[in-house]
């Protein structure tokens, strides 16, 4: 009897429900990580859009990402998690852990006090990502495969 549930008495219902809230629970996870390296590669895609040697002056536009260089910010895009949030939600964190990939996407000054202009790559990643409706689909499909089994 795939994809309906057979009850005969309260307690079977309150243990059919617990099932179904523990595998949507795994696909949640599941889910969020998988959106989370999607990220990941998307922000990663985002670096390699422009390059130029290391120490020539000839850095992308401001507005756009960042050029690789020797693509130590482009390495430096982890996943950490997902870890439980509370209520039934998990939380992936995706970013740069190099200490300059912060100014690079809002801008600011650098650590020798010359002022960067923003050269996002992180949010232009994501919103291409949320756009293409591949972390909705993620979802769905763990969210369906989770309540058919």
């Amino acid at each position: 009897m795939s994809g309906s549930v057979h009850i005969t008495g309260l307690s079977e219902l309150n243990g059919a429900l617990m099932a179904l809230e523990r595998d949507l629970q795994r696909a949640t996870r599941l889910a969020t990580a998988q959106a989370a390296h999607m990220a990941e590669a998307a922000i990663k895609q985002m670096l390699t859009t422009s390059s130029h040697p290391k120490g020539t002056p000839t850095p992308s536009a401001p507005g756009e990402p960042p050029s690789l260089v020797t693509g130590t910010l482009r390495r430096s895009i982890k996943v950490t998690g997902p870890a439980p949030a509370g209520l039934g939600r998990w939380l992936a964190e995706v970013g740069p852990t190099a200490v300059y990939g912060r100014v690079q996407e809002l801008g600011g000054t650098a650590g020798h006090g010359a002022e960067l202009p923003p050269r996002p790559y992180v949010q232009p990643a994501y919103e291409r990502l949320v756009a293409s409706g591949a972390i909705r689909r993620a979802y769905y499909v763990a969210w369906a495969a989770a309540i058919s089994h």
